[in-house]
């Protein structure tokens, strides 16, 4: 008898690579113990998050006695968050943005999938360029969409705009793009942003329709070198920047984000009615209250980027010490190294055989190369490296 749909039994049948290898570290551990096992597969970030949580919890806890206090609000989210996150953000994109034109979501997720509810119908198409996070493709096709990867510059993972060019059409809704970038840590350059934006706006034209830009930017404040990160209101009429503090607080678990909508869209007001409404149609209902309430407390806080700079110069160094080419991610805490092989899954196997977990290219679109996430612990990274050297020396027997 059919338990699940055959969309779903096939979904099963090549679940996320991240998972795999995370699974994978669970029975290695089991055998070998935790301290032989080096696992950089999964982006869970293990720095404790900064004191200003621990603080605002001790606060909520004294609160709960309180009728209603952690009770529904609205579906948008509590109003003096709303306007925290507007003063944030307005900060962050050099836009000005009404608390009216930001909702908080489940995550960066939720947010997405809040998004696509609202703006996509059956047989509308997302662009994103590849390699990717892999999950995009889930939430577009939740909702009748068709994600439509392009692949960008070879190894140094720029966006190819004569590529996006070429993938837009008459079906074309959005453009995800994810800058910092997971899982390449690439950071898109305020020249690609101009010349996206003329490829978008003659397309709008041509077509009669808005294609939305969705900047995923859970990832923007590790930014190591200090790179422009060009907001995309500046260029695009269409977007909504969606964001997350599972990384900044490390708050990854309690899900918790946020979409803002571009001031000077035209229809806004619709828009934003859409999503507080797909907010709750969806299950959601509102974003976690306790949640919220921290961030009333501590939204401008975050973890320490210096450690993540030191652990990115650790496996800088780790890598090339086992001849391994890559190209040095500018922002977000991953690796995305060229495989030693042709054949990723071979060289990931291998690193398996070392106790080393690393995910697939393949698993995001990106075939030939691997992804290592450096949100562990210095030693971890450095441990890592004689296994990484005999991966290397055996698939290349």
């Amino acid at each position: 008898m059919q338990t699940v749909t055959d969309e779903i039994r096939n979904f099963l049948a090549n679940s996320s690579g991240i998972r795999k290898m995370f699974e994978a570290g669970i029975e290695l551990r089991k055998k070998y113990g935790d301290d032989k096992v080096y696992d950089f597969s999964l982006g869970n970030p293990d720095l404790p998050p900064p004191p200003e949580v621990g603080s605002a919890l001790g606060k909520i806890a004294l609160r709960a006695g309180e009728p209603f206090s952690i009770g529904y609000m609205p579906n948008a989210g509590y109003p003096a968050l709303r306007e925290i996150l507007a003063r944030k953000l307005s900060a962050e994109q050099g836009v000005k943005i009404p608390a009216s034109s930001v909702i908080v979501t489940c995550g960066a997720a939720g947010a997405i999938n809040v998004f696509f509810r609202s703006v996509l119908s059956a047989g509308d198409e997302v662009i994103t360029p590849s390699p990717y996070f892999v999950e995009y493709g889930f939430y577009a096709g939740n909702f009748g969409g068709r994600l439509v990867p392009v692949k960008s510059v070879d190894f140094t993972f720029e966006l190819d705009v004569d590529a996006m060019a070429n993938a837009v059409n008459e079906k074309t809704r959005a453009i995800i793009l994810n800058s910092p970038h997971n899982p390449t840590g690439q950071i898109y350059t305020r020249d690609q942003l101009q010349a996206l934006a003329k490829i978008v706006a003659d397309a709008e034209k041509r077509y009669g329709r808005a294609i939305y830009i969705v900047a995923d930017e859970p990832y923007r404040f590790l930014n190591f070198d200090d790179a422009d990160i060009p907001s995309v209101f500046e260029y695009f009429p269409h977007s909504v920047v969606i964001g997350s503090f599972s990384k900044s607080l490390s708050l990854a678990g309690e899900r918790i984000g946020y979409i803002a909508a571009n001031p000077a869209m035209e229809g806004i007001d619709d828009l934003m009615n859409g999503l507080i409404l797909c907010n709750r149609i969806l299950g959601f209902v509102n974003a976690p209250a306790v949640a919220q309430q921290i961030l009333m407390e501590c939204a401008d806080a975050q973890v320490d980027l210096n450690i993540y700079r030191s652990r990115r110069a650790a496996m800088a160094e780790v890598l090339t010490d086992a001849g391994i080419k890559f190209t040095m991610p500018k922002g977000a805490f991953y690796f995305f190294p060229k495989s030693p092989v042709a054949d990723d899954k071979v060289f990931i196997d291998a690193l398996v055989k070392e106790c080393v977990l690393a995910v697939p290219g393949s698993a995001f679109g990106g075939p030939g190369y691997f992804r290592m996430a450096f949100c562990v612990d210095e030693k971890v990274i450095r441990a890592a490296a004689p296994g990484m050297k005999r991966a290397v020396e055996a698939v290349l027997k």
